[in-house]
């Protein structure tokens, strides 16, 4: 590491430790990094990627000029081709080019398979762009490079088995996440790929179990607790236990002494919530208006068009359809306005535009009764909704907001189809059965529809059981 004292490495190196571990001194841990040694250009590379990957506009913004006048003002002679490589991937990190800066760190880890830095910055690039295969094969081609009694062996396990279970390999996904549990229980991206594997197999009752099992190591503390909470609330859901995935959010996704300063990806996960919630009829008003509230206080630009999407179901719950309406039109303008000067790549403005803005406009349409549109909006791009980033299980929320909008409208051959797909994958979820009850009925099918009802309390009954 060139000027990089022994002090700054150490520092570099317990940052890491938080890093993959998601703890909340990690900050702190980059910010030592640099006092020790103001020019280390690892210590610079880690700060550019922390703005970027919580998916923070205002971080993102702060950080890039102090990054372009260090780069500015370095000798590229005194560094070493690794750290020219993570430079320029933060400085696309930065830029906005998320797709550009995880293809320099794919390449950068073909040649260093062992720089933990770059697989857990690329992991997150993938995860934030939807990129399914790579989030698996970034982590599994550096495997062989590793020993299992590395200390960052395990996180690794746990990288690897949210890689796995996101394209479609469950079984192994759970093992690699089971094992990295092994080597840390408190691995909470370990425990939440094994949560994931649960939710994409409708093992909901596992799911519960597994999480009650380990609530110790995962609920406090550390970044990811809220989303593995509200994976909790998920399981709960399908219970029909409302009153469950309430205690759930007003404890542990949105408590009460949440202020304005709140994270995008806990506002996200709220919206992710409230959202199913109101697709079953259940309207929560008085907790919609807080999270549009908080939403409205952050005044994002255009960042990240999955956070938008979020927004929007807030601004949508909570009956506010003119902020809706402004969100929509203020992306509009972006996308029409001329690219800046340098011509660089944003990756937003192909998620937004590709995907971000038909969803916000569909989820627009749902909320003010359009079902028809919302078809029509959803249909061209369920099939590329990876485009705008997050996992399967979040990205449900829009194919079942297509689901809604089919039986709302009564397209029911369509319905039919999505909900027969829903089946073969997931056939011991509750809430495909109850779909399909209400399609039969909608048919005239009531026998149908019974067994259909029957079917899902069954499922409902097992998992609320756990």
């Amino acid at each position: 590491m060139s000027d990089t004292s022994r002090d700054a490495a150490e520092h570099y190196e317990r940052a890491l430790d938080s890093l993959l571990f998601f703890r909340p001194d990690v900050s702190d841990r980059a910010a030592d990094v640099l006092k020790a040694s103001p020019g280390s250009p690892m210590g610079h590379a880690l700060h550019a990627y922390l703005a970027v990957l919580g998916t923070e506009q205002t971080q993102a913004a702060a950080a890039r000029g102090p990054f372009a006048r260090f780069r500015a003002a370095l000798d590229h002679a005194r560094t070493t081709p690794r750290e020219r490589m993570h430079l320029a991937a933060a400085g696309a990190c930065l830029d906005g080019d998320l797709h550009g800066a995880a293809r320099l760190l794919d390449e950068l880890s073909v040649g260093w398979p062992r720089d933990a830095l770059a697989l857990a910055a690329g992991h997150q690039l993938d995860f934030l762009t939807g990129d399914a295969n790579r989030l698996r094969d970034r982590i599994g081609g550096a495997l062989g490079a590793w020993d299992e009694t590395d200390p960052h062996y395990g996180p690794l396990k746990g990288m690897y088995a949210f890689g796995l279970e996101e394209s479609g390999h469950y079984e192994q996904a759970e093992e690699a996440g089971r094992e990295a549990l092994a080597h840390n229980p408190r691995d909470v991206w370990g425990v939440h790929g094994v949560a994931h594997t649960f939710e994409m197999r409708g093992r909901f009752a596992d799911g519960i179990r597994f999480l009650d099992a380990h609530v110790a190591d995962w609920s406090t503390g550390n970044f990811l607790n809220v989303h593995n909470w509200w994976h909790y609330a998920l399981f709960a859901m399908e219970t029909g236990g409302t009153d469950r995935v309430l205690d759930v959010y007003d404890a542990s996704i949105l408590p009460r002494e949440c202020g304005t300063d709140a994270l995008a990806m806990q506002l996200l996960d709220a919206s992710a919530l409230l959202w199913r919630l109101f697709l079953s009829g259940d309207a929560q008003p008085a907790r919609w208006n807080r999270l549009a509230d908080m939403w409205a206080a952050r005044a994002d630009a255009p960042h990240y068009a999955f956070n938008d999407a979020h927004t929007v179901m807030a601004y949508v719950g909570a009956g506010r359809f003119a902020d809706a309406e402004r969100l929509v039109a203020d992306r509009r303008r972006w996308l029409a306005a001329p690219r800046d000067a340098a011509g660089r790549p944003v990756s937003n403005r192909a998620m937004t535009a590709d995907v971000g803005l038909p969803v916000c406009e569909a989820l627009l349409a749902h909320g003010t009764g359009r079902y028809e549109a919302v078809v029509e909006l959803l249909l061209p791009v369920r099939h590329r909704l990876a485009g705008f980033g997050g996992s399967h299980a979040q990205r449900d929320a829009v194919h079942k907001t297509l689901l809604e909008a089919a039986l709302r409208s009564r397209r029911t051959d369509l319905a039919r189809s999505l909900i027969s797909e829903r089946l073969s994958l997931r056939p011991a979820c509750p809430y495909n059965w109850l779909a399909q009850a209400r399609l039969a009925d909608q048919l005239g099918r009531h026998a149908e529809a019974a067994t259909a009802r029957h079917r899902a309390g069954h499922h409902a009954g097992s998992a609320d059981s756990a």
